[in-house]
């Protein structure tokens, strides 16, 4: 299966960050918390051009790096300090998302209610299925009525 095992592969820097706020909030990171969180940020950036969604809009967002498109559900990212050895991939808690992703992915995924994808840094992620969330959120406005998403 597809992916990327946290601290494996070419480093990545934050040096692609225009905005000050965000490159700041990546630099307080830890170093492998930094280098999985980018490798998200790297997917959802890829995911926006491969689907031709437009321009993404990158902001903090409750003091989470967040990533928005025109039609989409906002997806975010982040590490908390009280769970140093996780980060997460959250989603509008209001959509249908993360119950479609049970649906669709049942236990390749740890989840966290109906908010959030969590992985630990030791963890192969599998980033194929990871993008494919991605895009559903990205691309929310437009399936939601789908069955399934569209999936």
């Amino acid at each position: 299966m597809g992916g990327y095992a946290a601290g494996t592969g070419a480093t990545i820097t934050v040096t692609d960050l225009v905005d000050s706020q965000i490159k700041e909030k990546f630099d307080s990171y830890p170093d492998l918390v930094r280098q999985s969180l980018l490798r998200v940020r790297k997917a959802i950036m890829a995911v926006a051009r491969q689907d031709k969604l437009g321009a993404v809009e990158e902001v903090l967002k409750w003091g989470e790096p967040s990533y928005l498109v025109k039609d989409g559900s906002a997806v975010r990212i982040d590490w908390k300090p009280k769970f140093p050895d996780q980060y997460a991939v959250y989603f509008n808690c209001k959509t249908s998302l993360v119950e479609t992703f049970k649906e669709i992915y049942g236990d390749l995924f740890h989840y966290q209610g109906n908010r959030a994808i969590v992985f630990q840094l030791s963890e192969k992620v599998p980033m194929p299925e990871l993008k494919s969330c991605i895009s559903m959120s990205l691309r929310y406005h437009k399936i939601k009525h789908l069955p399934l998403l569209g999936m």
